[in-house]
């Protein structure tokens, strides 16, 4: 690699060398968690789709943390365009650039450090090697997709998943404060449907519906599908792999036979297995086990699969805005868990923090038969029904609008 172009590249990004840092910066709920480990030794990554503001998260620490390291020994370095470079080269080029002494405490954030082959292991021993220095990694959604990646970096690592903006971000990033949620119910309304079809991109947040449709599609979905998981795995064709992100996109929430799902595609059932684990970890679809106080029986199990992606036409389809609802409110919740017995009863979501919460998500019809089933089963004393807006308590299930349960 050119070292003039590495130094030239340092230079232009981190202008807080030279002069004055100003950042355009709207509060994540995510950050107040990356703060409490931010001056831990242990490097920080974070993860996530394309595009949900991972690079305006580093330059806040910057921000930050340029007081406590001081301008010279905070360090930005992007791998966008150095997909050759090794990481001690642009250290390298840092200390020749800066005349710096190497027994300070230095800050390094390495943006889109997938593209650089190997850097796991680069990054572990120059970890292990220099006590002083901080990392601070990013990458878009492929960064521990390889097999084995987060495992060669345990114990040095803590890990964030940057998600796209939540309903209550969205809303703030729009500078839409409802204080009083029954009064201001037609508004707020109207803002999720707004909401939805930008799928929280904090770019696109204010954008018409045929440019978020395009953005979505080309910066995001295909941008993930054709050019940054097969450079990291191998792809024979990743036509098959948008074949099977549309499958779940166009049916969110269905149960997945593997066996089933191979014979469609025309592929082996390994190779459906490891396109659908690759989707996952790309952070396109979200993967649901059926619930089991056994961890055992919950990962062998039925799995429902999700897309992390609402497209225009769906949302704007009444006949399955019920299944784009339920999406959403998935999705919201991070959920992990859904419930199904050998009878077919079914509940959406089950939330297993410090207690154990079920969950059903409902437009119109409310049936409770299931959820009181699951409650039962496991002696809870509640359980919740969303709804998009209805209220009302129906033996030990509340039913509440998710703007409520969301937002109050």
């Amino acid at each position: 690699m050119d070292n003039q172009k590495i130094l030239n590249a340092l230079e232009n990004s981190n202008p807080w060398w030279k002069g004055e840092f100003e950042l355009d910066y709207k509060n994540r709920l995510v950050y107040e968690e990356i703060k409490k480990y931010i001056k831990n030794r242990q490097i920080i990554s974070l993860t996530g789709l394309r595009r949900t503001g991972k690079t305006t998260i580093l330059l806040k620490i910057v921000k930050d943390l340029i007081i406590d390291y001081g301008k010279e020994n905070v360090v930005y370095f992007s791998f966008d365009d150095f997909r050759e470079t090794k990481l001690n080269e642009v250290i390298d080029g840092y200390f020749e650039l800066m005349k710096k002494d190497k027994d300070e405490p230095i800050l390094f954030l390495f943006d889109e450090i997938q593209k650089v082959s190997g850097w796991e292991e680069q990054l572990k021993r120059l970890y292990d090697e220099n006590k002083k220095f901080k990392f601070v990694i990013s990458g878009s959604e492929s960064l521990f997709i390889r097999k084995g990646t987060r495992e060669s970096l345990a114990g040095r690592m803590f890990e964030f998943q940057i998600k796209t903006l939540c309903f209550k971000e969205f809303l703030d990033f729009r500078e839409k404060k409802f204080d009083n949620l029954i009064l201001y119910r037609k508004e707020i309304l109207s803002e999720f449907k707004n909401f939805l079809y930008c799928n929280g991109f904090p770019e696109i947040i204010n954008e018409n519906e045929e440019f978020i449709r395009k953005y979505i599609k080309e910066n995001v979905v295909e941008k993930i599908i054709y050019r940054d998981i097969p450079q990291i795995v191998p792809i024979e064709n990743p036509v098959i792999l948008s074949q099977m992100f549309n499958i779940i996109a166009k049916d969110p929430g269905q149960i997945i036979q593997m066996d089933k799902l191979a014979k469609e595609l025309g592929i082996s059932r390994q190779t459906a297995s490891n396109y659908l684990d690759y989707l996952e970890k790309s952070f396109l679809i979200r993967k649901l086990y059926n619930f089991s106080r056994n961890a055992r029986k919950t990962q062998t199990r039925l799995k429902k699969y999700y897309p992390v992606i609402l497209f225009s036409e769906e949302i704007g389809n009444r006949e399955i805005f019920g299944k784009v609802f339920e999406t959403f409110v998935v999705n919201e919740l991070n959920a992990e868990f859904f419930w199904r017995d050998t009878y077919k009863n079914e509940v959406d979501v089950i939330l297993k923090n410090d207690e154990i919460i079920p969950i059903e998500v409902k437009v119109s019809n409310i049936e409770t038969k299931p959820i009181t089933l699951f409650m039962n089963k496991f002696k809870l004393k509640k359980g919740i029904i969303l709804t998009y807006d209805r209220e009302e308590m129906k033996d030990r299930v509340k039913v509440i609008p998710f703007y409520k349960y969301f937002l109050g």
